[in-house]
């Protein structure tokens, strides 16, 4: 197993690298410390050639743009937040309307778009890069210094671990997640709407036009919305206002991480399986693609180019006690671990 760093550019005199981790299958993760972003994913296919999995851009300078989240980690708070405002011990807090009249995914600055301290590892599991960033108390409207480190881990099982953790000075709320766009057939090479996928839910957060929850845990069962089956993306995708982008509330038991969700791609091989020891998953089908970004050879990328599968407490957590809590205070940490598996059938 090998890892190497190469420079990536540098943004207010803070120096990017792109991390390269390799394994024994042939399988490699490229990983930058702005925005703890995947650039690229290279897996086999079931003939062992190789070929990038995710969505993304060659360079900073497309990084740099109002990208849709294209591999990125997401933080203080994965997804919505009803009206930008929540309630902590009896005080408001607000945050930027980022969404219409929402808030998502951290403001206008999260953890995105900020450059991460890297360190290289290497331990008996595989090889690494751990990520460092310090989030101000007020940074975005959030209260409290928040540390946080998130690790990737390669490993020769064609796994990639990702670890999170955080703590805080004063009571604050966390979601983490990670946005990566998956195409099985490789990046650019049309939609994903062939792709079967499996997720292991029998529920999901009924949501309002905004896709705000409602409070609502609905049963998948007889709705478009059903996958504890295997089915292609695009089976009923007709059937649901805009494509899917929903929180699917996992069927857990215990602490560790446990089946999410699986996919395979019929044409290569590949299967993508998602263990997570978070309760929800966001499943988003790349609705608001439209042919504006270019990917890495070229490609446009239209509607369904790419599909998300993040790992995550429900939106708007803070809002609906009702939901497992986000709220993390001082003297308690904040863990979360998320595999993704590469296998081929």
């Amino acid at each position: 197993m090998s890892i190497t760093r190469i420079p990536f550019g540098s943004i207010g005199g803070k120096e990017v690298f792109q991390f390269t981790l390799e394994n024994k299958s042939n399988m490699t993760v490229k990983i930058i410390n702005f925005g703890g972003i995947i650039t690229s994913l290279l897996v086999p296919d079931k003939t062992g050639k190789v070929d990038d999995v995710v969505l993304g851009f060659n360079n900073l300078a497309d990084y740099l743009t109002d990208h849709p989240y294209f591999g990125a980690l997401i933080g203080r708070f994965g997804n919505r937040i009803a009206k930008g405002r929540f309630l902590l011990n009896g005080k408001e807090y607000r945050l930027a309307l980022n969404d219409g009249e929402n808030h998502i995914h951290g403001g206008n600055v999260g953890f995105n778009r900020v450059v991460w301290d890297a360190v290289e590892f290497r331990n008996a599991e595989g090889v690494g890069v751990e990520l460092s960033y310090i989030a101000k108390d007020g940074e975005e409207g959030y209260p409290g210094n928040l540390t946080t480190t998130v690790s990737y881990l390669l490993n020769d099982r064609n796994e990639l671990i990702i670890n999170y953790l955080a703590t805080t000075d004063q009571p604050t709320i966390i979601n983490l997640t990670q946005h990566s766009y998956f195409n099985l057939k490789g990046e650019g090479n049309g939609d994903i709407l062939e792709h079967e996928i499996m997720i292991n839910a029998d529920r999901y957060t009924a949501v309002d036009e905004k896709l705000i929850p409602t409070g609502e845990l609905i049963p998948v069962e007889n709705t478009p919305l059903d996958f504890t089956a295997w089915q292609p993306i695009g089976a009923r995708i007709n059937q649901v206002t805009g494509g899917y982008d929903h929180n699917y509330v996992l069927n857990r038991k215990g602490t560790e991480p446990t089946l999410a969700a699986s996919v395979r791609e019929p044409q290569s091989g590949r299967v993508m399986t998602v263990y997570t020891t978070e309760p929800g998953m966001q499943f988003y089908t790349g609705n608001f693609l439209d042919g504006t970004f270019t990917g890495k050879r070229g490609a446009k990328y239209g509607k369904h180019s790419g599909f998300c599968l993040e790992t995550q407490h429900f939106p708007d957590s803070p809002n609906r006690p009702e939901f497992p809590s986000t709220v993390l205070n001082p003297g308690a940490v904040y863990r979360q671990t998320t595999i993704y598996r590469f296998e081929t059938v």
